[in-house]
């Protein structure tokens, strides 16, 4: 407890002082956390009661918690918009401040450890997580969960957390989840599903890194050399890792590839089993040290031994600071799809007709509000959101009180009669409807369509109203068979607590919209790069059971799939509209020439060319060289740029020499090097508001 040395010299002493059973305690994550409890019923066949010796004198209580989005299931805590939403906002600073505010709501309640946030990539939007991710790709992802691990780790300094990032690796589908394998060359494995974690790590340092269920190519990621490989040697990562609950199926595999500490109570790392693997020499005191060190040397250096949490829970951590940033992430996160000219509405004397069950806060057969708030959590009853969503500030009440200010009146119907709602919307100005799906953990989207009546809803409204607006809840890609029927669509992910008034401020233009898609929307389920293959998805199972899911499609992963396939999105990635229009122009790359290892400045001339003010995401992507194979350009960089109607600003995107290096923007992986490499040859650079940027210029790598 000396906090004038190193935090190793810290866990070096903690560990010298320590008999053999207690550092087996740090290996398992309630022996770990639970200093004075000595004895587990690990509720696993064939085994007797746990048992160990208590712990030394001062080591903390730890408890860890879910909760990517938020705390979980926690009276008196806030509702955030999902980490897909985060996404949709493209804003690092935004989300780095909401990851701020949630430690410390997480530390109030008593919990020093958040398992999350969560990388995926995107491979299916079938994906039954896909809203607690960061979207289809890799340097957008693997930025934004920096900067939610920068927020936990270090934007609470009294208030201590740990990140874990999680799941690690090519976990892309619930389906199975405990029984498939993942299985791709190792060019994808490196571009694709790897490279945002790297990204995370060397932009954060998280302190945990949480290994998946799946197996990738037919080794459980808990036991798989990619922990020691990858993940230590590569990056370097320098935290500890940890399973997920019920992911370790072997002692000495998965101790000697890298893992650190076994999840919820002890089954593989026990101490009988940790004693006879090690008597059989099947696995060495030093790794055991090491991996007992890597946890501790994490607490100490997260601030958990010097900064216990609270004795008890603090009742109400959700300030009013939060629900405010609650609301600017779901403003910012809202992605206006589609607007033919109804949005904003008009000050006046308008009847505006807000239909659906998830725009109330008043259940229609089990469907709120609170639906859409956030996703549903499996181990509860039906319909329980896993964030606390009790606060929620409706959209109809958030509506009528706008609309009423504006001079003019809301009718509502909860659309559960598509006929009666079309009824009510034929006799307003403008109809409001809401569609939403539910989705979480434990099983995959069956297909991209609305629940419940949401298809049928939306087209019998869109027929008889004079104007229609769609608002979409859902925590991914959404089928859209009526969107050529309605002047309007806004998709609000799952939108948290302050998603009314946040919608409220949207529709009458008192925010302008600025959200931009981190994920492709295809026509049809049937678009996507898994469509029509078993063997890609959900996989075939082999004689063990175990269902083999093929990557074919390689690196045609999210928008690089629809580029290289020339096939049209519904919505492409990085789309969304604003109540303006911008014009990009002058595209300038400095230097022409490179080695490919210095700062590389892209600028372009940026113009609101509207007649309001607005913030647009001004994106930039690199096509590498032909002779690279890559399936088309990539993202590199992005810079939010507000302007004023008529304004135009110069904007420099720049790319540091360690950008260039720690995310590897212009390398591809060299399999036959088994390294990064750069290509000489041309690059060329566009810039615009989606991955369809046509503002070019290009420079060369020598």
């Amino acid at each position: 407890m000396d906090t004038s040395l190193t935090a190793a010299e810290r866990a070096d002493a903690l560990l010298d002082a320590s008999s053999q059973h207690q550092k087996y305690r740090w290996l398992v994550e309630q022996p770990a956390n639970s200093p004075t409890r000595t004895s587990w019923n690990p509720a696993f066949p064939g085994e007797a009661n746990v048992v160990y010796p208590a712990q030394l004198p001062c080591t903390p209580v730890v408890i860890y918690a879910n909760g990517p989005d938020g705390v979980y299931l926690s009276a008196g805590t806030t509702a955030w918009p999902g980490p897909i939403a985060v996404a949709a906002t493209w804003n690092l600073e935004l989300g780095e401040e909401k990851a701020i505010a949630h430690g410390s709501e997480s530390f109030d309640k008593r919990s020093a450890v958040i398992l999350g946030p969560g990388i995926a990539s995107g491979r299916t939007p079938l994906s039954g997580r896909g809203s607690e991710y960061f979207g289809e790709d890799p340097v957008l992802s693997g930025l934004m969960a920096a900067a939610n691990v920068r927020g936990l780790e270090d934007g609470n300094p009294e208030k201590p957390i740990i990140a874990n990032l999680k799941h690690y690796v090519a976990n892309e589908q619930e389906e199975a989840r405990e029984e498939s394998s993942s299985n791709m060359d190792e060019r994808t494995f490196k571009q694709i599903y790897d490279l945002p974690y790297e990204i995370a790590v060397r932009e954060s340092d998280p302190g945990s890194l949480m290994c998946s269920y799946n197996q990738v190519n037919g080794v459980y990621a808990c036991e798989n050399d990619i922990l020691t490989t990858s993940l230590r040697q590569d990056y370097p990562f320098e935290g500890y890792v940890m399973s997920d609950f019920g992911s370790v199926h072997s002692t000495a595999p998965s101790l000697n590839a890298g893992l650190d500490q076994e999840l919820n109570r002890p089954i593989w790392f026990s101490p009988a089993r940790l004693d006879a693997a090690l008597a059989a020499g099947e696995i060495t005191q030093e790794r055991i040290d090491e991996a007992a060190f890597r946890v501790v040397h994490s607490y100490i250096a997260g601030g958990l031994f010097d900064h216990p949490v609270p004795a008890t829970p603090v009742a109400n951590v959700s300030t009013p600071e939060h629900k405010a940033l609650a609301k600017e992430i779901a403003e910012q996160s809202t992605v206006l799809l589609k607007n033919d000219g109804v949005l904003p509405l008009a000050e006046g004397d308008l009847t505006v007709a807000v239909i659906g069950q998830t725009a109330s806060s008043t259940p229609t057969d089990g469907v709120s509000a609170k639906t859409g708030c956030a996703w549903d959590f499996p181990f509860g009853p039906p319909g329980n959101q896993a964030l606390n969503c009790n606060a929620i500030v409706d959209p109809l009440t958030a509506l009528t009180e706008r609309v009423g200010d504006a001079g003019g009146s809301v009718v509502y119907d909860n659309g559960a009669d598509p006929a009666q709602a079309a009824d009510v919307a034929a006799a307003a100005d403008v109809a409001i409807v809401f569609g939403h799906y539910t989705m979480g953990e434990t099983q995959d989207l069956p297909d991209l369509r609305l629940d419940g009546n949401g298809d049928e809803l939306i087209e019998a409204v869109a027929a008889s109203a004079p104007k229609t607006v769609a608002v979409l809840n859902a925590g991914s890609a959404v089928e859209m068979p009526w969107i050529d029927d309605v002047d309007a669509v806004f998709h609000a992910w799952h939108s948290g607590e302050q998603f009314g008034p946040a919608l409220a401020g949207l529709v009458y233009g008192d925010v302008n919209p600025s959200g931009k898609l981190p994920m492709t929307f295809p026509v049809s389920v049937d678009d996507t790069p898994t469509a029509g293959s078993e063997a890609q998805y959900p996989g075939i199972a082999d004689a063990e059971g175990i269902l083999q899911v093929d990557y074919s499609e390689g690196l045609k992963v999210g928008y690089r799939w629809y580029e290289a396939e020339g096939i049209e999105p519904l919505f492409e990635f990085g789309h969304g509209l604003s109540y303006t229009e911008f014009a990009y122009d002058k595209v300038n790359v400095t230097p022409t020439s490179t080695s490919g290892d210095k700062e590389i400045r892209v600028r372009f001339r940026l113009t609101n060319t509207g007649d309001v003010a607005g913030t647009e995401v001004a994106q930039v992507y690199l096509e590498l060289p032909s002779s690279t194979g890559e399936p088309s350009k990539r993202l590199i960089g992005w810079e939010r740029v507000t302007l004023q109607p008529g304004e135009h600003r110069n904007v420099q995107v720049t790319l540091s020499a360690d950008d260039l290096a720690d995310l590897h923007l212009l390398e591809y992986w060299d399999t036959e090097a088994g390294d990064w490499a750069t290509a000489a040859g041309t690059y060329e650079v566009t810039v615009g508001g989606s991955v369809d940027a046509d503002a070019a210029a290009s420079f060369a790598v020598k």
